[in-house]
């Protein structure tokens, strides 16, 4: 069990290291590494898809050279 928290731990990683190149994309990132995010914290997917998704777009209008 402890094994495949960490793998998906790593995976939510790897989703936040994806930016994405359009809107649509860093909506679609930002919502999955934040639903998946809460869903391994036991917390509310569609709230942590809203702040994943909010995360991902600002980061990537703030740092437009980094996604």
């Amino acid at each position: 069990m402890q094994a495949t928290r960490i793998l998906s731990l790593l995976a939510l990683c790897g989703g936040l290291a994806a930016c994405g190149q359009s809107t649509g994309e860093q909506v679609v990132y930002g919502a999955s590494a934040g639903a998946l995010g809460s869903l391994l914290l036991d917390g509310n997917p569609v709230t942590g898809a809203a702040v994943g998704t909010a995360a991902n777009l600002i980061y990537c209008k703030e740092n437009p050279g980094k996604c």
